[in-house]
């Protein structure tokens, strides 16, 4: 059994009870069972659900941001907006997937010869609480899309918003079961995955947690897509626009209340600027509204679970005592609520968890660098290597830079890094594997198979 809490409040709001082995496998069975049936349905099929849910989305956006804000302490108007990013995704694959699918001739000495793509079967997710709603829908509406069943594991805390989640699909005119959502704890995930009826496992999580899950499924010898944690980079070269920079830091920095793997973790800052950069950023990262996140106004709202807040103070600590200055927060703040404040730590070096680890939550890690050429240097110093981002006038350099010199899966310049449903996202190193989104993302579980007609 387990009890979601109020990060805000830390009053008790639901108890889940697990299901059992027979009661998951039962699950599993009426899972496969509608996949059977949804695989002979015609894209246009498909389609005219997944706008139905798109629809749902819009309609009920504001009644999915408070269940967010309850569940796990994100602000309304960060869970109204992934809603829509959410039917946006749903709309898109909608459109798209009949071209993205479509057989590809291929020459060869047949008198025929092309390749396809086919269902897997049943997909197994292992989800966040972070964006409870849009980790699931940017890979389960092109996994439906392409014919395949979904049985998803979210994280204990955001229960209400996994039975959400299967409501849409329900309410959208999905076939039952298809989608389906499974309160179990995480022995019986492992049993998840070696079901013989179970095809391929995606896991968004921690690197802790895809190694565990990667290993499990290899030995089973399942396709698996890993989005895992990151440390993302923010370079900001001595001709960047500052005040540009500032505001673009500080927003990614503190969307989600800094618990996003893809927000800006580190400030890589040319000593030059160095300066003015940390009295602006201080300055704005002070100005964000701390509260309630049911609040409207609200701006950054209490992070998740008690533990990861005294992780986060943890880590900031342990910089603090190996040399870094704190310029803004870094203490926990009295009364209800897992709260942490905004954080500025400035002369980060590697050694401090503040340099080589991920930082969940509202702390910005500087970094001050002579050149561009260590700043580079700096940035692909670390296990991680999801995003990254480049502030720069000089466009011809900064595209060369992000082409062919960072380590990440997605590169941004004179932006925050974000995921979109046209384009793929994913990692590399200990930031996982696989791509979501875009044509790759629905490539990813399908059977590419080849048909050759002598």
């Amino acid at each position: 059994m387990t009890t979601t809490i109020n990060p805000a409040t830390e009053q008790k709001m639901r108890e889940y009870h697990f299901l059992d082995p027979d009661e998951t496998n039962r699950c599993i069975d009426k899972t496969w069972k509608a996949f059977t049936r949804w695989k002979q349905q015609k894209i246009e099929e498909r389609s005219g659900r997944m706008r139905k849910a798109a629809k749902i989305l819009r309609a009920e956006k504001d009644t999915f941001a408070r269940l967010m804000a309850e569940e796990m302490g994100k602000p309304l108007s960060d869970g109204q907006a992934e809603a829509e990013k959410c039917a946006w995704a749903c709309d898109y694959y909608a459109d798209n997937t009949a071209q993205f699918l479509a057989a590809e001739m291929a020459p060869s000495d047949a008198s025929k010869s092309f390749i396809t793509f086919q269902p897997l079967g049943i997909v197994f997710a292992i989800m966040p609480w972070n964006f409870p709603f849009w980790q699931v829908f940017r890979f389960a509406a092109p996994s439906m899309m392409a014919g395949n069943a979904v049985l998803l594991k979210h994280a204990p805390n955001v229960f209400g918003c996994a039975e959400a989640i299967e409501a849409i699909f329900s309410e959208a005119g999905f076939p039952k079961y298809l989608f389906q959502n499974l309160i179990i704890d995480t022995d019986m995930a492992a049993k998840v995955i070696e079901h013989p009826m179970v095809k391929a496992v995606t896991l968004t999580g921690s690197t802790r947690a895809g190694k565990a899950v990667a290993e499990k499924a290899g030995s089973c010898l399942k396709k698996t897509v890993m989005e895992l944690g990151g440390s993302d980079p923010y370079i900001i070269l001595e001709d960047a626009d500052l005040e540009l920079a500032v505001e673009t830091c500080v927003t990614s920095r503190l969307i989600n209340n800094g618990q996003s793997c893809i927000s800006a973790k580190r400030f890589i800052v040319h000593q030059s600027i160095g300066l003015q950069f940390e009295e602006k950023l201080v300055n704005r990262m002070k100005a964000a509204k701390v509260g309630d996140p049911l609040d409207p106004g609200t701006q950054l709202g209490p992070l998740a679970r008690a533990d990861l807040r005294d992780n986060l103070h943890r880590q900031v600590q342990a910089s603090i005592n190996l040399g870094a200055t704190c310029l803004l927060g870094g203490t926990v703040p009295e009364g209800i609520g897992y709260f942490y404040p905004p954080t500025v730590l400035t002369n980060v070096k590697k050694g401090m968890p503040a340099f080589d680890e991920e930082l969940f939550g509202p702390v910005a890690a500087i970094i001050s660098v002579e050149d561009e050429e260590e700043a580079i240097k700096v940035a692909n110093d670390s296990v991680y290597g999801l995003g990254a981002a480049l502030f720069s006038a000089d466009l011809a350099k900064a595209e060369k830079i992000a082409t062919e010199q960072l380590e990440a899966g997605s590169c941004f310049i004179n932006s925050f890094v974000k995921s979109d449903p046209r384009l793929p996202f994913g990692g590399i190193k200990e930031s996982g594997y696989g791509r979501e989104l875009g044509h790759y993302g629905i490539k990813e579980f399908v059977n590419i198979k080849t048909v050759f007609v002598k």
